[in-house]
């Protein structure tokens, strides 16, 4: 699954879409009018679960963004699945964002943790420790930990997640989706530099968070 051909629509959302334009299309037999909301209905569906083909780009020292959207922290925090202090970078992303997430950096999966929470809005901080999420611990080519943590949000209620301990991963590599509204958590060494800062908006593989 994770290495899949771009299919632009991401599979993910297949039996969503099917759902959504078989309704759309029942209801236009009976009304053209009364069917209206719900072809919205299905445009939606379709634009949330696009999955376009990205360009990588191929500094050695770059760590990708894995997931479009917005940075809303870039800040000195504690990792807890690495247990170490480290540079942090969150993007949050809403519901007309495009939710495939991807490896920021090439490296081998040391370990890998999920954790049940509760779902209050992803752009909280609180989000971060209280929220259902699934922490990937990487050790970069350079030797560098990176941790990446999907998040799970408001509505969002499922993290998918298509990897396991002891996978080697390639930069912007698809290796999971997050269903309707997320975050992507960032850990870094605290030598990073970082290229964003809060409010910018970012695009999965073709956003550099940070360099090392």
């Amino acid at each position: 699954m994770n290495n899949y051909p771009h299919p632009i629509i991401a599979r993910e959302g297949w039996p969503f879409l099917a759902i959504a334009f078989a309704v759309a299309l029942l209801v236009s037999f009976l009304s053209i009018g009364w069917s209206i909301p719900f072809w919205i209905i299905a445009l939606f569906v379709l634009q949330f679960f696009r999955d376009p083909p990205r360009v990588i780009p191929q500094g050695p020292g770059a760590v990708i963004s894995p997931a479009d959207g917005r940075i809303v922290v870039v800040e000195k925090a504690h990792d807890p699945y690495a247990n170490r202090e480290a540079l942090k970078i969150s993007v949050f992303m809403n519901v007309f964002n495009v939710h495939s997430n991807r490896a920021p950096v090439d490296g081998k999966i040391e370990t890998m943790q999920y954790f049940p929470g509760k779902f209050v809005n992803a752009d909280l901080d609180k989000a971060s420790i209280e929220n259902e999420r699934n922490a990937l611990v990487i050790t970069a080519k350079n030797g560098q930990t990176v941790t990446c943590v999907q998040v799970a949000g408001l509505i969002a209620r499922r993290i998918l997640c298509y990897v396991k301990v002891g996978d080697v991963l390639a930069r912007g590599q698809r290796y999971g989706f997050i269903r309707f509204g997320s975050r992507v958590d960032v850990y870094l060494p605290l030598t990073a530099t970082p290229k964003v800062a809060v409010g910018d908006k970012v695009s999965a593989t073709e956003t550099i968070l940070a360099e090392f």
